[in-house]
């Protein structure tokens, strides 16, 4: 398995399967997952990793963006920041 599929399968069971396959997912936030899965899956690993921090640095569309999350009771990636910084890092990222 790739980094960048490793990356992806962790993403996909915490964040976006969950939402994606609720019943009731607010069409804005399914739009805004659907984005979300495409800018990370345009890089590499290095870039994703990049891509996360940014996400939780925050612009005025990913804050926006956790809110609603927050709001209708799915995981953001503020909440997994600890297991994410212990699983991603730059060890992981040049390891073979």
């Amino acid at each position: 398995m790739s980094k960048e599929d490793e990356l992806m399968d962790f993403l996909n069971k915490i964040f976006f399967e969950p939402i994606l396959c609720s019943p009731h997912v607010h069409k804005d936030i399914e739009a805004g997952v659907h984005r979300t899965i495409d800018s990370f899956k345009a890089q590499d690993a290095a870039g994703m990793i990049e891509h996360y921090w940014k996400s939780i640095r925050g612009t005025d569309g990913s804050i926006a963006f956790s809110g609603m999350l927050k709001q209708h009771g799915f995981k953001r990636f503020e909440d997994v920041l600890e297991e994410f910084r212990i699983r991603f890092n730059n060890e992981w990222l040049n390891s073979k």
